[in-house]
């Protein structure tokens, strides 16, 4: 019998990928599913023989799951996380990004001062194996201290912009943003699901020292098909005696003293294993958190706020055109009107 009960809010693709994942993980299962619409819960719920909810405060109540995941757009995030908050859920997984704008984010500071429930963001590729390899080789200090971050998406801040900061940041051990220096261009995008400029370019300094740049949208570089803008997620460390390369649908790449080594995604069956795997390895690092308070995953609530100030004071960059200092910055409510009437 399974240890931990796991139940998940919105049923499209994403969640069925959540379920899938639970192949790898033996110590819980998913009991029960929960969405707006009959057709959708009906059907995630026949195909995974779980049981399906109209109601998501009765589904929580009814199920006492352990383990949430909230598997809907960014403009639900305040209330679906303050109602998991409230019924006490012990864990809670959720979407990217974690915020869309200003009032959301401080909303979500507010539940994370208080709130008894963990929650963590799935920037699932942080347990890519590969992008792991690349992490322990960096942490190794075999290639000497870390002095750079080149990291890139083909698509824009707010949709995979978040989830190559949450990589680069866990090259550098999760050293705090210190400054941002960004710009931003194009507003076709502001009015999407996941809303944001159509391309940005920040340059990052942490409090260790090391610097970053972080580039999104069309101007980025291109790997994997460059007419999949969705294909170019890219993550580089520059290192005193080499450097890391990872390539979600291109390459992997070492450079060391030792010499290179190198090799390609192995194509999409293999993405998608590889995907299935990091979303399982997600997973199981928060039924480790449920256990031992000491092992939070990187991608807690705490540090993706963190994140997305970075994203908030890129913005506010592109405003003053002037570097801005996180110590210091405390977002205008008014910021992406401002941003607007910029783009």
């Amino acid at each position: 019998m399974a240890k931990y009960k796991v139940a998940v809010v919105g049923c499209g693709e994403r969640s069925q990928r959540h379920i899938r994942s639970y192949e790898w993980i033996n110590c819980a299962e998913v009991v029960a599913c929960y969405a707006p619409t009959p057709r959708r819960r009906g059907k995630l719920a026949g195909e995974f023989g779980i049981r399906a909810y109209a109601d998501m405060e009765e589904m929580i109540m009814r199920e006492k799951p352990d383990l949430v995941h909230l598997v809907t757009w960014p403009d639900t995030r305040v209330e679906l996380m303050t109602l998991v908050s409230r019924l006490g859920v012990p864990g809670c997984t959720v979407e990217k990004p974690i915020a869309t704008g200003v009032s959301d984010w401080k909303e979500l500071c507010k539940l994370e001062e208080t709130c008894r429930t963990k929650f963590a963001i799935c920037h699932q590729f942080r347990w890519h194996p590969d992008l792991v390899r690349c992490r322990e080789l960096i942490q190794s200090g075999k290639l000497g201290n870390l002095k750079f971050l080149d990291v890139s998406a083909g698509m824009n801040i707010c949709d995979q912009g978040t989830h190559i900061l949450n990589y680069g940041m866990s090259l550098n051990g999760d050293s705090p943003v210190a400054s941002v220096f960004g710009a931003a261009s194009g507003g076709s995008q502001m009015g999407t699901g996941h809303p944001g400029p159509d391309g940005t370019m920040g340059y990052l300094a942490f409090e260790n020292g090391v610097r970053a740049l972080w580039s999104n949208g069309p101007n980025a570089p291109r790997c994997g098909d460059p007419e999949a803008p969705w294909q170019h997620v890219r993550v580089a460390a520059y290192a005193e005696r080499g450097r890391v390369e990872w390539e979600e649908f291109g390459i992997w790449n070492v450079v060391s003293t030792d010499g290179e080594e190198s090799r390609d995604f192995g194509g999409m069956d293999t993405w998608m294993e590889n995907n299935l795997k990091a979303q399982a390895a997600f997973h199981r690092s928060m039924f480790d958190w449920l256990e031992d308070d000491r092992k939070i995953p990187g991608t807690n609530l705490k540090q993706s706020l963190h994140e997305w100030r970075v994203v908030l004071a890129l913005y506010a960059s592109t405003v003053s055109r002037k570097p801005v200092e996180l110590a210091r910055f405390n977002p205008p409510d008014d910021l992406m009107q401002m941003l607007l009437e910029v783009l």
